[in-house]
């Protein structure tokens, strides 16, 4: 629930950030996109006191959109499934590239244990068995959508290493 409200202030924060760099390209002579902030008269423009002020304002701008484009590039990188910097190189595999596994079951063999390829295509038919068993929601699915033998070559494709056929224990 957090981490919902946080997405959903960040997303707040991007439209706005967006909306204000939009109406600032537009220049004086457009119609601004949004209501005009009052500022200085020009007798008072001409003080040094609203020229640092000024100067201030627009190096807070400058600071909110270089946050804004970060968080922008971050959320881009979430929506394309990049691998977080913050997980590292032992990071879990996407156990949803293997036909017949979506999020849910994706999920539960992670709460058995089970997130890598490595992991699955090392399963013997002894393996096959006990987790079919745990995931009793989905009787064969295991055998009959061949886990083993896509885990194996989603391994390979991805680390480039062939892993051999292990033998039944």
């Amino acid at each position: 629930m957090t981490i919902l409200l946080v997405l959903v202030a960040l997303v707040a924060a991007v439209a706005i950030g967006f909306a204000i760099g939009r109406a600032q390209r537009r220049g004086p002579d457009a119609t601004p996109a949004s209501p005009a902030l009052p500022g200085p008269s020009p007798a008072a423009a001409s003080s040094g006191v609203h020229d640092t002020e000024r100067r201030r304002l627009e190096d807070e701008l400058a600071q909110a959109r270089s946050e804004t484009a970060r968080y922008r590039a971050l959320i881009v990188d979430i929506e394309n499934n990049a691998p977080s910097p913050l997980m590292g190189p032992g990071a879990p595999d996407d156990l949803k590239l293997i036909v017949g596994i979506g999020p849910v079951l994706e999920r539960m063999l992670h709460q058995l244990g089970v997130t890598t390829f490595r992991q699955v295509a090392y399963w013997s038919e002894r393996d096959i068995d006990e987790f079919d068993a745990k995931l009793h929601e989905f009787p064969g699915r295991i055998r009959r959508d061949a886990w083993v033998t896509q885990a194996r070559a989603l391994h390979q494709s991805k680390y480039g290493e062939a892993l051999p056929i292990r033998e039944a224990k």
